[in-house]
């Protein structure tokens, strides 16, 4: 059943900022839940979106966005905090799939997992700048 079939509950209080019937544009309506993405692909997004949701986590996405890899104390030093801070981002990225790493003897290096990642923040900044 379309959304657009459904009537609004008829009520005394009209507020003047909302609309008094259920759907206007049937047309349209009906063509955007047509092409909306899959769940899979809006959750996808969702992960990526909340993931440039934070300033350190941008930066380290920044750092990390040209095929780079850094280890935690780097990514601290250009952060500027402690390497605990940093370990803490990383592994929020890192549990959000965003982030791949691997160790080397004593050193954790870090990179993206998909360079579209790194598209979805250079596109975003440069739209900011332009």
């Amino acid at each position: 059943m379309s959304p657009c079939n459904l009537e609004l509950p008829v009520s005394d209080a009209k507020p003047k900022d909302i609309c008094q019937i259920r759907c206007f544009n049937v047309e349209l309506v009906n063509h955007v839940q047509n092409t909306l993405p899959s769940d899979d692909t809006l959750e996808t997004a969702q992960i990526v979106f909340s993931a440039l949701g934070d300033r350190s986590r941008l930066k380290i996405l920044y750092a990390l966005s040209h095929d780079q890899e850094l280890c935690v104390c780097d990514i601290a030093t250009l952060l500027e905090v402690k390497v605990a801070t940093a370990s803490h981002h990383l592994r929020k990225l890192r549990d959000l799939k965003i982030l791949k790493y691997r160790n080397d003897g004593k050193l954790a290096y870090y990179s993206l997992r998909d360079q579209r990642v790194s598209d979805i923040l250079n596109y975003s900044l440069r739209q900011l700048v332009d």
